[in-house]
């Protein structure tokens, strides 16, 4: 059987600023459209709204250390057990952790209505940082119902 998805991963290059793959891929998910360039103009005016707002605070650290904060190490997973479907917590594998920190944030981001994308964007990323707003909620929330399920820990295979 044929192979369907290739990893884009190996052809990812660093961003031309930070020289950084983490940032190329985030900027990669803030792209609507193919306009990358209207992506790389939001994170990187989003990181200048950063540093004004934290001064002698090294951007891609920061920026580092709020995607790392939203990370989860666990999530819930449906198995369906005789009849019945149970909510089980399983492990989150490193590519997958990554994948939701800048899913949520974006989405924190994206919520948050009134103001240009770039402050929105920075004001996540700062409350990311605190391990505060939608994205820490939403991770939270993840670990809480991976808690309370850990009963059903034991059909995890």
């Amino acid at each position: 059987m044929a192979k369907k998805f290739e990893s884009t991963e190996r052809f990812l290059k660093p961003d031309p600023k930070f020289q950084s793959r983490l940032v190329a891929k985030f900027i990669n998910c803030i792209m609507y459209r193919g306009k990358k360039s209207v992506a790389e103009r939001i994170f990187y005016q989003a990181m200048e709204v950063v540093e004004e707002r934290q001064p002698g605070v090294e951007p891609l650290k920061f920026f580092e250390t709020a995607v790392n904060n939203i990370k989860p190490a666990v999530e819930v997973r449906s198995r369906r057990v005789g009849g019945a479907n149970y909510q089980v917590p399983v492990p989150v594998t490193p590519r997958r952790q990554l994948a939701l920190a800048i899913r949520w944030i974006l989405q924190g981001a994206r919520a948050r209505k009134g103001r240009p994308m770039h402050v929105r964007l920075a004001d996540e990323l700062c409350d990311a940082h605190r391990r505060e707003g939608h994205a820490a909620n939403q991770r939270e929330n993840t670990h809480r119902m991976a808690e309370a399920n850990k009963a059903f820990s034991h059909y995890a295979w």
